[in-house]
């Protein structure tokens, strides 16, 4: 068993590694669409209690998945290796249905399509609209 932390990926919001490998899976711990080196969360507009005034959820979705590519490449696998992928929302009646269009561009072949759930949460970790947790193959 072992951890792996990304050089690309925004640092963990806590105290955990990006990823962990075990045998020849890959589980990743939640990521969301942070950059490295910075704080401020694409597309996201807070007031002064940091609170979300507004958010870019598109922008959101493209910065998440490139985090988990970012994880996937330093961990020694690649996007087509996910098996399973639980996505976390914070509005799913309005962010599912631009989600799902997005997704299917990310994953266009049905044959290696990952497993997925999504669930929607009352509020994630730092403020953001979605967060991924996934698996993969090594």
């Amino acid at each position: 068993m072992s951890s792996i932390s990304s050089n690309k990926a925004p640092d963990p919001v806590g105290s955990y590694p990006h990823a962990r490998r075990v045998g020849n899976l890959l589980f990743l711990s939640g990521v969301g669409p942070r950059q490295k080196g910075s704080k401020e969360i694409p597309g996201v507009i807070l007031d002064e209690n940091k609170n979300i005034v507004r958010y870019n959820f598109e922008e959101q979705c493209h910065a998440v998945f490139q985090n988990v590519k970012y994880i996937l490449e330093d961990s020694g696998t690649k996007w087509e290796n996910l098996v399973d992928i639980t996505v976390y929302l914070t509005h799913m009646k309005n962010d599912f249905p631009v989600f799902n269009k997005i997704y299917a561009t990310y994953f266009p072949d049905a044959a290696t399509q990952p497993c997925r759930t999504t669930v929607e949460v009352n509020a994630l970790p730092t403020p953001i609209a979605i967060e991924l947790k996934c698996i993969a193959t090594i």
